[in-house]
């Protein structure tokens, strides 16, 4: 996630809102004048902007203005110690998310700039929604040789072999060989060779004429006169059966065919793409697949690499399938989490492209929230994940016997029984209040002042500080667990000088 940009020219200020946000994970770049600010967005953007309206060296209002010119989709939340209505209007005038009056509670400044970072996320994701389709994508090397392959054939006609493993996307590599090509004003016509029964191939490639065979009704044009004039695109071309081969290698060369059935011959002027997800060489060791129409499709040769050569392009892979999924299902697009990514990324996808696709479509209709976590991606996916690469919770700050919170408590389970269910295997089963009360008698019977207050306060700062390890410092979730206010944590952390 970028960075929230702080801008005010009071250090104070700065400092409190810097330590709030890390605290709740959130990154921070802070400004002291907004001159700084717009020489900054030459090399970085912000998440969020939270800036002072009265600052020397120029306003707050004029800085929104100008921020917006460049963002328009960027939240800012003004804030000023002059709460007065004039500043509120000019704000919210400026295209402001939100104002600000100081001095602000520090837990709520936060829960807004929280509110503001989950705006700008659903920004930049319908952002990604709305950007024109593609048609293909890749950053990897692999895949930048692949367009440039395609690029040093837009002005050719020659015949193409693609090869890779099965969902890589060699019809879509196919598409825009012709679109990029002379012919991209003639037909595209795709046939998967592997799909069609062999008693039937022949007549869908060639056509028949009427009465050729049983249920021959009329005639009927094959694909290599609906391709007339384009290019026709013949998928898995090595599971074509023996005998046809012999009859696709008769058109390639001399360009003509007969319809099953047909005496006149019949002229061809299409340009030829075939792919296949097989080893065409050992096939025809094989003998399962003729030498010279191999050498005759194989006069240039496009690899499309698989998802897992190439990993560093699921990330935008994936926010891409997940935009288009909601596309079509007319739903808000859902958004994947750094941490959702990093488990992608270390998933093979053995059905490569066209798996991510599949589950990211899967993802926006079963994953429950808007952001897709790791703890949303399908159990046969962590699964499959190496026993090196599985994802394993966070290590704790220190190492502890498990917390009451991850121990399962029926219904009617008492905080001693919890406790006691939380020791380590082996050892006594450990009783809190016994502890307390051994720790109350040694002081009274020592005769040691303010025994409720001593005890009372070890117990609140040993109740905030696990809290706040199990949340990894953030006070509104630790508030939350606690059963506490949001008010009420800030002060004790304050009273009990829990604010390091």
């Amino acid at each position: 996630m970028k960075p929230i940009w702080i801008v005010d020219d009071d250090q104070s200020i700065r400092f409190v809102l810097e330590k709030a946000l890390a605290r709740e994970d959130l990154p921070v770049r802070s400004f002291g004048n907004p001159r700084d600010v717009l020489a900054a967005l030459d090399d970085d953007v912000p998440q969020v902007m939270v800036s002072d309206i009265r600052m020397p060296g120029g306003s707050g209002i004029d800085l929104l203005a100008k921020v917006k010119q460049r963002l328009p989709g960027l939240p800012v939340i003004v804030m000023t110690a002059y709460s007065d209505l004039d500043s509120a209007v000019s704000a919210f005038q400026g295209g402001a998310f939100e104002y600000l009056p100081k001095p602000f509670d520090v837990p709520k400044a936060v829960e807004l700039i929280r509110r503001a970072v989950d705006e700008s996320l659903r920004e930049d994701v319908r952002e990604e929604r709305d950007k024109p389709v593609p048609e293909m994508l890749g950053q990897a090397p692999a895949m930048q040789d692949v367009f440039r392959a395609i690029g040093r054939l837009s002005q050719s006609v020659v015949t193409v072999l693609i090869t890779g493993e099965s969902g890589t996307g060699k019809e879509l590599v196919a598409h825009a060989l012709h679109k990029h090509s002379p012919r991209a004003n003639g037909p595209f016509v795709a046939i998967n060779t592997a799909a069609i029964p062999k008693d039937l191939l022949e007549s869908e490639l060639f056509g028949h004429e009427r009465g050729a065979f049983t249920g021959a009704q009329t005639m009927r044009r094959g694909r290599f006169e609906q391709a007339e004039g384009g290019t026709l695109f013949l998928d898995e071309i090595g599971d074509m059966p023996f005998d046809l081969q012999t009859r696709l290698l008769r058109v390639l060369s001399d360009g003509q065919f007969y319809r099953v059935g047909g005496h006149q011959p019949l002229r061809s002027s299409v340009r030829v793409i075939a792919a296949t997800h097989q080893n065409l060489e050992e096939r025809v060791r094989q003998g399962s697949f003729r030498e010279d129409l191999f050498h005759r499709l194989n006069v240039i040769r496009l690899r499309l690499p698989a998802l897992r050569e190439r990993r560093e392009d699921i990330p935008m892979l994936a926010r891409y399938f997940l935009a288009k999924s909601a596309r079509e299902l007319g739903v808000e697009p859902k958004r994947i989490t750094d941490a959702a990514l990093a488990v992608l990324a270390r998933f093979d996808f053995p059905g490569n492209v066209r798996q991510l696709e599949n589950l990211c479509h899967w993802l926006t209709v079963m994953a429950p929230a808007q952001a897709i976590e790791p703890k949303d991606l399908p159990p046969e996916l962590h699964a499959a994940l190496p026993a090196d690469a599985a994802v394993a919770p966070a290590a704790p700050l220190v190492a502890a016997a498990p917390s009451a919170s991850e121990v399962p408590a029926s219904a009617g389970t008492t905080p001693t029984e919890i406790y006691a269910a939380a020791a380590p295997a082996g050892g006594e089963a450990a009783s809190w209040p016994a502890d307390l009360g051994r720790e109350a008698r040694a002081l009274l019977e020592a005769g040691a002042p303010a025994v409720w207050d001593t005890l009372t306060r070890r117990f609140e700062a040993q109740l905030i500080r696990t809290a706040l390890d199990i949340t990894r410092g953030r006070r509104i979730d630790a508030a939350q667990k606690l059963g506490i206010g949001r008010n009420t944590i800030t002060r004790k952390i304050q009273e009990l000088d829990l604010d390091d």
